[in-house]
């Protein structure tokens, strides 16, 4: 078992008046959300190839289909996600800690090759989102039979 280090926020490490400008000018500029939203740096993706696709698998735990929207436009896929917690504590009972607010995540990528957009596959299985490119036939390896 870990230990749990459990402070108060007066305890803990401020930052300063020059750090949260600059992170406050980072946040207003990339983001909708005023600072310390930027905790909330982004999830994981890893990015593949063979011969024939490419493949994207990024991790979206807690987001539904419907709160998922993936664009593919000028050789940039973007991903982003974004969904609001509950609202209220169901029973009328006192709230002592609140992080599950509201989320939002996008991320954008330049894939390693040029692809078909029109026959992508996107599936969200597991809190994972997997989306398979088909490579375009122009830098597909082929075979050159010698005669």
């Amino acid at each position: 078992m870990l230990p749990v280090l459990n402070r108060r926020r007066s305890e803990m490490p401020q930052p300063s008046a020059a750090d949260w400008d600059l992170d406050h000018l980072v946040n207003r500029w990339f983001s909708d959300f005023p600072w310390p939203a930027a905790y909330s740096s982004g999830y994981p993706v890893d990015i593949f190839e063979d011969d024939d696709h490419v493949y994207v698998e990024a991790e979206m735990p807690g987001f539904k289909k419907d709160e998922i929207n993936v664009t593919f436009e000028q050789g940039i896929l973007s991903i982003s996600a974004e969904h609001s917690g509950q609202s209220d504590t169901g029973d009328g009972g006192k709230r002592h800690l609140r992080e599950r607010k509201h989320v939002r995540y996008q991320r954008f990528f330049t894939l390693p090759t040029a692809v078909d957009d029109q026959k992508v596959e996107a599936r969200l299985e597991d809190g994972v989102l997997y989306l398979t490119f088909p490579k375009a036939a122009e830098v597909k390896p082929r075979r050159i039979a010698v005669k």
